[in-house]
């Protein structure tokens, strides 16, 4: 599976559960300690707001603090759909990936940035099916190997970024999608 695609699967991922969240559901806890339904769709809205601002070229420093707070108001589902699409849609431009993105901790190719969006999407859909008492193992087998293969070249950048759980460990023959929990600090 390539970059895009996957990165495709992951906002679908996401997507599909915030699609359904029922009024009564958003202040449901998640596996992100002291993290509610909510504050994890607002958190995964506010990175995606964050995507053409940075495949601009502009620095966290010029976007500031404006993505910061209640990105979600009256209306989060709504909210979220609007983001993930102008996310998508800026990764997709073509020859964006090989462009530079200014991150908080140094300059990174913007294929780079995909990923970690990527795999925090997959990880965060992870939650959000598990904080809606949903089925786990529907995020797509695919997209599954894609981010742990990603999260195994990345373990110690992830492990020094603490945005993360420490690793778990994991019994002999464990499935992927345990694999990949494990390696974010959750269990299944």
């Amino acid at each position: 599976m390539d970059l895009l695609a996957a990165h495709g699967d992951a906002i679908g991922a996401f997507d599909h559960p915030v699609r359904t969240i029922t009024d009564d559901q958003w202040d449901l806890p998640t596996p992100d300690d002291g993290w509610s339904v909510r504050d994890l769709v607002r958190h995964l809205t506010a990175e995606q707001l964050w995507v053409p601002e940075l495949l601009a070229g502009r620095t966290t420093g010029e976007v500031g603090d404006v993505f910061d707070g209640d990105v979600l108001g009256e209306d989060p589902v709504d909210r979220w759909i609007d983001a993930s699409v102008v996310s998508r849609e800026a990764f997709l431009e073509p020859g964006v990936l090989d462009r530079t993105v200014h991150l908080s901790y140094g300059d990174v190719r913007a294929a780079h940035y995909c990923a970690e969006m990527t795999f925090d999407l997959t990880v965060h859909a992870w939650d959000l099916r598990r904080a809606l008492g949903r089925p786990d193992d529907d995020l797509g087998a695919e997209l599954v190997g894609w981010a742990l293969g990603h999260a195994q070249a990345r373990a110690d950048d992830l492990a020094r970024s603490h945005l993360f759980a420490d690793p778990l460990p994991v019994p002999d023959g464990a499935d992927d999608l345990t694999r990949l929990l494990a390696l974010s600090g959750r269990a299944r």
